[in-house]
């Protein structure tokens, strides 16, 4: 009977151990850097709502997106991800579009992340898996002043004719780019081509910038801050406020007003990033006032944001201009 006891009681001290290890949010939650499958930057945050579970991502390019459906299973994390399949025929036409649900599971150790993409093969057979790493995103340091920041000696990156100390981000692109009298220009002369996106040579930590830029009707580009944060570039005069408008940390962080010019005026940048926190203000007017980054940006050449990187320029979305672009960095 002594022993039969001693069982029961040892099983009931091991019970809440084994309830709260299982289907435990906690070791998921926060943000994580992910280098998705083709080594493209992606992001991944999990909150705990109390009630529910949510989690935004992002996939490469485009937004920072809500998920169809996240939960815990043990010691697994599962995202459920829409997609959109286009189904083509033997002459490779679209015939039919549909969305389709993407699984993607993640295991956790300390502060890395192993996920894995299972996907359906085209012809509805079987199952195509994709392991990829993520690593936690550390936590955001407090909001910098800006009035005890010392920048160095400001960095002219325009020459007045030529690309000297800029060069394609894709190597094997179409090049846009041409510089005279100072003022950079991308013109695709196909507009169903994809044309190259810019990048200075030298790369940078800290800093502010200035430039001056504009657009056709319809226009968009961007300035990606050590190609990891796009601030956007686009005609959105006289649109409400968000965060895919010009100024806007694309996806991220929307302007707190309307500071935009109509297409083909000159419209004047000013960018400060400092840890990991930006301040911009358009045409003289402050539109984000040093405001955290949660993460990369959709279109960034990595999700680590702690690595030195250049200015970029997207140059794949059609007509812009970019004149007087000053790189100020900043110096312990």
């Amino acid at each position: 009977m002594k022993k039969q006891l001693l069982f029961i009681i040892a099983a009931v001290l091991v019970l809440p151990s084994f309830a709260k290890a299982a289907d435990d949010i906690a070791p998921f939650l926060g943000r994580w850097a992910l280098e998705i499958p083709g080594g493209r930057a992606g992001w991944l945050g999990v909150e705990d709502k109390g009630k529910y579970i949510d989690a935004k991502i992002l996939w490469g390019g485009g937004s920072v997106v809500d998920v169809v459906g996240v939960y815990v299973s043990g010691d697994t994390l599962h995202v459920l991800r829409d997609r959109k399949i286009a189904r083509k025929n033997e002459n490779g036409k679209v015939i039919k579009t549909h969305n389709q649900i993407e699984h993607i599971t993640a295991t956790v150790s300390g502060d890395s992340m192993s996920l894995v993409q299972t996907l359906p093969r085209m012809n509805g057979k079987g199952v195509i898996e994709k392991p990829f790493p993520g690593k936690r995103i550390p936590a955001l340091p407090p909001v910098p002043d800006l009035s005890k920041v010392k920048f160095g000696k400001p960095i002219e990156l325009l020459k007045k004719n030529g690309l000297d100390g800029w060069e394609l981000l894709e190597s094997n692109a179409k090049n846009g780019w041409t510089v005279v009298k100072g003022i950079l220009q991308n013109d695709p002369a196909d507009k169903k081509g994809r044309y190259g996106n810019l990048r200075t040579v030298d790369e940078f930590e800290d800093f502010n910038i200035t430039l001056d830029v504009t657009t056709k009707e319809g226009g968009n580009s961007g300035v990606y801050l050590r190609g990891i944060y796009e601030v956007q570039v686009s005609d959105t005069y006289g649109r409400p406020l968000d965060n895919h408008n010009m100024g806007a940390v694309y996806s991220r962080i929307t302007p707190l007003l309307n500071a935009e010019k109509p297409f083909g005026k000159w419209s004047s940048l000013d960018i400060t990033l400092v840890d990991r926190h930006v301040t911009v203000k358009l045409n003289g007017k402050l539109i984000i006032d040093n405001e955290p980054l949660l993460g990369c940006t959709g279109g960034a050449m990595t999700s680590d944001e702690f690595k030195p990187g250049p200015i970029y320029l997207q140059g794949d979305h059609g007509f812009v201009k970019y004149r007087n672009i000053v790189l100020t960095p900043v110096v312990n």
